[in-house]
Parts: structure tokens; sequence; C-alpha cells
């Protein structure tokens, strides 16, 4: 099950809702610093990486970009 599955599931609302589409529509995207890193890998380090998987360096990025993320939804909430 994907992150935005659970989410869905969690909020009891079906994956083919109207509140769905609005997410899919919006590009909202649920993540976690593990999806993250390996998003960031994906993008940065591509198919010409030497390596498989997200480095720490990739994992410290992901952490830093989430905070980021968190601290511009707080206050956009409270604007």
């Amino acid at each position: 099950m994907t992150m935005k599955e659970s989410l869905l599931e969690a909020m009891h609302v079906p994956s083919d809702s109207e509140t769905a589409r609005w997410m899919s529509e919006r590009g909202v995207a649920v993540t976690d610093v593990d999806t993250m890193s390996q998003a960031i890998h994906d993008v940065y380090c591509g198919i010409t990486a030497d390596h498989d998987h997200p480095s720490d360096k990739d994992h410290q990025q992901a952490q830093m970009l989430i905070a980021a993320l968190q601290k511009q939804a707080s206050s956009d909430a409270h604007a």
C-alpha cells in the first residue's frame, strides 16, 4: 500500500473520491524521510549513479527538506 493510499484509508476516503482527485490534481505528495531520500537520489543521482540506494547525504537532505516543508505548511496555515 502506498503512503497516499494509507492516508486516504486513515481519512476514511475512497481512492476514487473527490478528495483523492483534488489531491492528485494539485500534485499533493505524501512522504517520509525514506521516500524523500529515494526521490532525491533518483533526481540528483539518476541512472548515472555508481550506487543503487540513497546515500547518507540524500537522507540528510530529505530530513532538511521535510523540515522546511513542514515549517512552510505551518506558517501558511497561520497566515
